[in-house]
């Protein structure tokens, strides 16, 4: 599990945790029942408290991303893909509200921003 936190981010670290282990999990990199490290390994690899840790994980389990098992760790949980897809969706629809007002800002039309996605989209395929 790879996790790449900011000192200057606006996020707080558990944030920047949480926000990381649940993209890995969206994008199929963890999958359900895969161990994740123990709060205090991963405190330690981290550089960071265990408190931040726990509540990372203690996030992760009130959403529904892991699975706490006394004695044995946390796994990640099983995801209901349709939720997960609309999350996703979220997103997305984020970003390109985003890109819809710097378009707008610039004055390009609906066609040229077609064009643009278009081109994005399939990338390499061209």
């Amino acid at each position: 599990m790879d996790i790449i936190l900011s000192n200057s981010s606006v996020k707080p670290i558990y944030e920047q945790i949480t926000d990381q282990v649940k993209e890995q999990i969206m994008a199929g990199t963890l999958s359900a029942g895969d161990a994740l490290p123990s709060m205090r390994l991963l405190a330690k690899e981290l550089r960071i408290s265990v408190i931040t840790t726990k509540r990372a994980y203690e996030e992760l389990e009130r959403d529904g991303f892991l699975e706490n098992v006394p004695g044995k760790g946390c796994f990640v949980a099983p995801q209901n893909r349709e939720l997960l897809r609309e999350a996703q969706l979220r997103r997305v629809e984020e970003k390109l509200t985003q890109a819809v007002e710097e378009a707008r800002k610039g004055a390009f039309s609906l066609d040229e921003l077609h064009e643009l996605l278009n081109i994005l989209y399939k990338g390499d395929e061209l």
